[in-house]
């Protein structure tokens, strides 16, 4: 029986409620290039395009809801016993909105702004484009999106990097496996002994490193692997 659980999610999860999973089989995000809206390079040669494109994906949260696989991760997270933490590739709330506590989201949040002039990072629901006034050090033009891009560190590593190696379950949903430092979390849960079990619409990249895949819809599986964990 597990007692420390780790969670990874990624666009799969979110996909059920309508949020887009952006890059395409052309490797397209939205008719852009990732290198055009998801890089620091691409914000400093034309913040216009980058902050545009964030701020459509932010006002389109309002329309979409938490499905049957965030409300049951909210679920096993208040009611496990034991050490448990939920990881998310998203850059969206449908986690938090849930109701899941036990998160981090380590690609950075769409509803939150990070002031390059005094380094503070506060809550964001509107746009960015109109260059409004940092809350913390009252600078405007300073504000961009709290996403990490490609070439950047991602969020909250030492913490996600000690529980892997503290787990005895790790559990991947929705995830491609081939975006790193996640990509490499099942190897580290494996050298710490846990047991590793996928749940994907398709097989991923990472599919046979795992000790038993489920394939299928996250909003059928997650519900009954909850079900099962705590039953």
């Amino acid at each position: 029986m597990a007692s420390n659980i780790v969670i990874l999610t990624g666009a799969g999860v979110s996909a059920e409620s309508g949020v887009p999973t952006f890059r395409g089989p052309d490797g397209l995000w939205e008719g852009h290039r990732v290198e055009d809206v998801a890089t620091p390079q691409a914000f400093r040669r034309d913040p216009v395009l980058v902050q545009r494109f964030y701020d459509a994906r932010r006002a389109a949260l309002s329309s979409v809801q938490p499905n049957a696989a965030h409300k049951a991760l909210a679920r096993l997270d208040a009611e496990w016993p034991g050490e448990l933490l939920l990881v998310t590739q998203n850059v969206d709330d449908l986690h938090d909105r849930a109701g899941s506590k036990r998160l981090l989201h380590m690609h950075g949040e769409l509803n939150s702004a990070w002031c390059t002039a005094c380094d503070r990072r506060t809550p964001c629901t509107g746009p960015l484009l109109e260059n409004p006034a940092c809350p913390a050090c009252t600078l405007s033009g300073h504000l961009r999106p709290d996403i990490v891009w490609f070439g950047e560190m991602p969020y909250h590593m030492e913490a996600i990097e000690d529980a892997l190696l503290g787990c005895d379950l790790f559990i991947s949903i929705g995830t491609s496996g081939n975006v790193y430092p996640a990509a490499g979390f099942i190897d580290l849960a494996r050298h710490a002994g846990a047991r590793c079990l996928e749940l994907n619409l398709d097989p991923s990249m990472t599919s046979n490193r795992f000790h038993e895949s489920r394939l299928g819809p996250a909003g059928t599986l997650v519900p009954a692997l909850v079900d099962e964990l705590l039953g």
